[in-house]
């Protein structure tokens, strides 16, 4: 499990990998050896994601938020022996300036949408009695930011579930992972109009995911001193916490 070759040989579905993080990742995975399965919606993305690899890769079109979807791109992805989920869409969002449509869509594709994909690869993998588990979280999972409406309890939601498949899951021959980054240069990202600390490259934090997936252990958050912050946030009273991360005028129309 520890050194590159890991992956060597090994089929692994990336849900969400047309692009950004989730491209980088099926470089370095597909340089390491590893056979992929990469899906997205988009065909055409897909396809060209598909043609940079180096080492062999197939696209399955997937659109996470149709349950009709995900089954039939579980049958054309095959027996698998990994599965890392990336699919998730964003829009900065405030209480003050719902968004209906987007606030259901984050919560439809990055949480629903995994228990969707899990839904159909974890029992194989129970019945096979081994099998690899990667799921994406978020630095702003650990606990409710301003201006994060849907998207930050679509990832706490992504996070309580690899901590509960974790509970479930040791011992069993199946391996779940969480990896919860900060901010990463992206598409999504370039909506947002405030400064982002320790902004990543894709390549940088795919290369932390990959390390990740390498070395084993649960939990990976990163970058690690601004990870740092949000985990110790999580033991503030409440009193401390929206005062230092929420003041009051962040909350005013």
């Amino acid at each position: 499990m520890k050194g590159r070759d890991f992956f060597r040989g090994r089929r692994y579905w990336l849900v969400g990998a047309s692009e950004g993080l989730g491209l980088a990742l099926a470089r370095q995975m597909s340089l390491a050896g590893a056979d992929l399965v990469l899906s997205a919606r988009d065909p055409a993305r897909l396809a060209d994601a598909v043609a940079v690899l180096p080492g062999p890769a197939r696209g399955v079109v997937c659109d996470v938020a149709e349950a009709a979807s995900v089954r039939a791109a579980a049958r054309e992805a095959g027996e698998i022996d990994g599965l890392v989920f990336l699919a998730g869409v964003y829009w900065p969002m405030t209480a003050q300036a719902w968004q209906p449509e987007q606030a259901e869509q984050m919560c439809d594709v990055n949480f629903t949408g995994c228990a969707r994909v899990l839904g159909q690869v974890v029992p194989g993998m129970v019945a096979r009695g081994r099998g690899h588990l990667v799921l994406t979280g978020s630095l702003a999972g650990f606990r409710g930011l301003p201006g994060a409406i849907g998207y930050a309890a679509s990832k706490a939601g992504v996070m309580a579930l690899a901590e509960a498949m974790q509970a479930d899951l040791r011992g069993t021959g199946l391996r779940v992972q969480l990896a919860s980054p900060g901010f990463i240069r992206t598409r999504l990202t370039a909506k947002n109009g405030f400064a982002m600390p320790f902004l990543m490259e894709p390549e940088e934090a795919a290369a932390a995911i990959f390390d990740h997936m390498r070395r084993g252990g649960f939990r990976a958050s990163f970058p690690r001193p601004f990870s740092w912050l949000f985990r110790l946030a999580q033991f503030l009273p409440d009193w401390a916490y929206y005062r230092l991360f929420a003041p009051i005028s962040s909350r005013r129309p």
